[in-house]
C-alpha cells in the first residue's frame, strides 16, 4: 500500500469520526450527488459477496451466464473485486456451489478478473441462537480438518477465506491447517472466550467477520464477544458490514474509535437483492424479504439476511456518515482487505 494512503489512514484521529446526526437509512439516501465510486488504480475489494444484482451465489441451478451477468453488473456499478461466498449448507451443496464457482471463474476471464476468490462462511460455526443467524442451524458442524479440506478441494485453489467458531475447532486444529494451506481463517458467528480468541490468533486467525453481527440482539452487558474482539488487539483485521443498516452509524463510529483503520476491513455482505429494490429474494434456498428502507429480512423479521448494498454505497456511507476522507475510505473497502490476503 502506497506510504500516502497508509500515512492518511493511520492519522485519522477518533475527533474525524463524527456520528452526532446517527441515521438508520440505507446508504444511497445520503447525497446521491457525490461520487462515492472509486476512482483510484486500485478498485475496491469485497471480501463478503453472496451474490448481486438478481442472481445467488449459492443457487444451485446456477449457470454461467447468471454468474457474468452477475459480474457484469459490478462492474458497471463500480463494486471492484469480490471473494464470492458460499454460506452454511448440507457439505454436499457446498462442496457443489463452490466447484459451480470455481468453473465460471477458470472459463471466463472476465469474471476471473472479478470474482479473485471463493469465501466459505462455515459450516463450523456457532449453533446457538443468534450466533448462526441466517445460517441453518441443521447444517452447523463441528470443524474437522478433513471436512475443511473437502471445501477446499472443491474450489481447486480459489478459497481464499474460510469463516469459523473457534470454540468449534477442537485444538484449533482446523485453524492451523488452513493456515498452513495459505487460506485466511476469520473468526464469525462465535462466541469464544478472550483467552480462546488470543489462542486462535497464535493459531493462525487472522480476520473477524462482521463484527457487531452474527450473534444476539441481547447480549451480557460487559462479557460479550463484541468486547472480547475490540479487546484483542493482536487479531489483524476486523470486518464490518458498513451498509448504514446493520451497525447504525453511531455504533460503527464507536467501533472505529475502538480498532485503528489500518485493521478495519468494509464489506457489502450482498445478498442477489442489491442493487435491486423492494421485493423477494433468495439466498442459499431461503426467501428474503426487502422492504421499502432497503433493510434484508427473514420473512418472520427475525434477523437481517445479508445486505442490499453495493460498494459505492458501503463507501459513500463512509464518507458522508462517518465523515472519513476519500483515502481513508479507499483503505478500509480497498487496501486493507488485499492486505489482510496478503496481496
Amino acid at each position: 500500500m502506497p506510504s500516502a494512503v497508509q500515512r492518511a489512514g493511520v492519522a485519522i484521529s477518533v475527533q474525524k469520526i463524527h456520528t452526532e446526526k446517527e441515521t438508520t437509512s440505507t446508504p444511497a439516501a445520503s447525497k446521491p450527488s457525490e461520487n462515492w465510486v472509486n476512482q483510484s488504480s486500485t478498485p475496491p475489494l469485497d471480501l463478503q459477496l453472496n451474490g448481486y444484482c438478481g442472481i445467488d451465489f449459492n443457487a444451485d441451478d446456477l449457470p454461467l451466464a447468471s454468474i457474468r451477468g452477475a459480474v457484469d453488473s459490478l462492474r458497471d456499478d463500480g463494486g471492484g473485486q469480490c471473494l464470492a461466498t458460499i454460506i452454511t449448507d448440507s457439505l454436499d451443496r457446498m462442496c457443489a456451489r463452490i466447484a459451480r464457482l470455481r468453473a465460471a471463474i477458470e472459463s471466463d476471464p472476465v469474471i476471473r478478473s472479478t470474482i479473485v476468490g471463493i469465501h466459505v462462511e462455515g459450516p463450523f460455526i456457532n449453533p446457538e441462537p443468534g450466533y448462526h443467524g441466517a445460517h441453518p442451524r441443521r447444517h452447523v458442524q463441528v470443524a474437522s480438518t478433513e471436512t475443511a479440506q473437502q471445501l477446499v478441494d472443491a474450489g481447486g485453489g480459489w478459497v481464499r477465506l474460510l469463516t469459523l467458531a473457534p470454540e468449534m475447532d477442537p485444538g484449533l486444529q482446523t485453524t492451523r491447517k488452513l493456515a498452513a494451506l495459505g487460506i485466511k481463517v476469520s473468526a464469525g458467528h462465535c462466541n469464544p472466550s478472550i483467552d480462546l480468541l488470543h489462542e486462535a490468533v497464535d493459531a493462525g486467525l487472522q480476520l473477524f467477520t462482521h463484527l457487531g453481527n452474527g450473534c444476539p440482539s441481547v447480549l451480557p452487558r460487559h462479557d460479550n464477544v463484541i468486547q472480547r474482539v475490540l479487546a484483542c488487539q493482536r487479531l489483524p483485521f476486523v470486518m464490518f458490514i458498513a451498509d448504514g443498516v446493520h451497525i447504525p452509524a453511531m455504533a460503527l463510529g464507536n467501533y472505529l474509535k475502538c480498532v485503528e483503520l489500518d485493521r478495519v476491513i468494509a464489506v457489502t455482505d450482498a445478498t442477489s437483492a442489491a442493487g435491486m429494490g423492494p421485493g423477494r429474494y433468495q439466498l442459499a434456498g431461503q426467501e428474503v424479504i426487502v422492504d421499502s428502507s432497503g433493510a434484508a429480512w427473514s420473512p418472520d423479521r427475525t434477523h437481517l439476511i445479508g445486505s442490499t448494498a453495493t460498494m459505492p454505497d458501503v463507501r459513500r456511507f463512509l464518507g458522508t456518515n462517518l465523515q472519513l476522507p476519500h483515502a481513508a475510505v479507499d483503505q478500509l473497502t480497498a487496501w486493507n482487505p488485499r492486505r489482510s490476503m496478503g496481496w
